[in-house]
């Protein structure tokens, strides 16, 4: 492969979503093997809201899904290893995009425009609900990639809403959670992070009107001047995404999964946001999960819906997370 090819699937890699946008990836192209290496970065990692890096790894597994749709779109199909190597935890994955592509990767390439048209969006959507043959479409995308997707009922989205304003009131007595937060925000002040990482104050979305917003407010801490209160709809469509076991292999499937399904989404018309909230905390994410679903580990909870498209959150350039060697 070219460098300008190998550039260019980091290039839409990197479109990925990650917790807090930290963008917790680096790559290698091995030139002697033409191999892309997919590597952890635990110095992105969130110590207080991630300590076993588990949304470390969704976040690069939504990476390398992200490579296998670029590699179809140039024609490819990309043999994927997960965790090759033993003695190194943090080498996630190694992708060899060389072979000629076939059907299935067809079925990923349709996908590559909505690498660059999908943004999590974090201000109000319809009460229109999703026809049941998309939600259909959603459920196929994450079975595809060793995962389930469940639509809760109304009294389990309930229980999982009420999780999410649980997570609220665990984090504003956390100040170590909240100092972490801040840490990945950017409102424009002195002092913070570069602008090629973390979540600008333009995607924070509107206040919560009232307490029905299922959204994080990454605002809550700051003053923005300018923004405005809005009603978040009433009864908010969400779906859970989920895996039998809970180990890094089964959290990098979860990554690929997730990605899969909010391409699939926005490719469908549908806009997205994601509540890891409860998730964050061991004593609710237990309870986030069905009872009388076979998903044993919820991995993230996906808010779906018709809403505005939104601004793509900035990402760190090629040639800071590209290696060649």
């Amino acid at each position: 492969m070219t460098r300008p090819l190998v550039t260019s699937l980091i290039e839409d890699a990197v479109t990925a979503p990650s917790m807090h946008n930290a963008q917790p990836w680096k790559f290698v192209h091995r030139v002697g093997t033409d191999t892309i290496e997919l590597h952890g970065d635990p110095a992105r990692g969130m110590p207080r809201e991630d300590p076993d890096h588990r949304a470390l790894h969704l976040g690069c597994g939504a990476a390398l899904f992200g490579l296998r749709v670029s590699a179809a779109h140039h024609g490819r199909h990309a043999a994927v290893r997960l965790l090759p190597d033993p003695d190194d935890p943090w080498h996630l994955a190694d992708v060899r995009p060389s072979g000629a592509a076939d059907e299935y990767d067809e079925e990923l390439a349709v996908l590559r425009p909505a690498l660059h048209e999908r943004h999590t969006i974090r201000f109000p959507f319809s009460e229109e609900r999703i026809p049941v043959e998309i939600l259909d479409g959603l459920r196929a995308a994450a079975i595809l990639e060793g995962c389930r997707l469940v639509v809760p009922g109304a009294w389990h989205t309930d229980t999982v809403l009420g999780l999410v304003h649980d997570s609220e009131r665990f984090e504003s007595a956390d100040a170590a959670v909240r100092d972490e937060i801040a840490a990945w925000t950017r409102t424009e002040t002195a002092g913070e992070g570069a602008g090629t990482e973390g979540i600008p104050s333009y995607a924070f979305g509107p206040r919560q009107y009232d307490v029905t917003s299922p959204v994080r407010d990454f605002g809550s801490h700051s003053r923005i001047p300018g923004r405005e209160s809005a009603p978040f709809e009433k009864r908010p469509q969400i779906a859970l995404l989920g895996t039998t076991e809970d180990t890094p292999t089964e959290w990098l499937k979860a990554g690929q999964a997730l990605h899969r399904v909010l391409l699939r989404a926005t490719f469908d018309g549908l806009s997205t946001s994601l509540m890891s909230q409860p998730l964050e905390w061991p004593e609710l994410r237990s309870v986030a999960r069905d009872p009388g679903s076979t998903t044993g580990y919820v991995q993230m909870v996906i808010r779906l819906g018709y809403g505005p498209r939104g601004r793509a959150t900035p990402r760190r350039p090629a040639s800071e997370v590209l290696a060649f060697d």
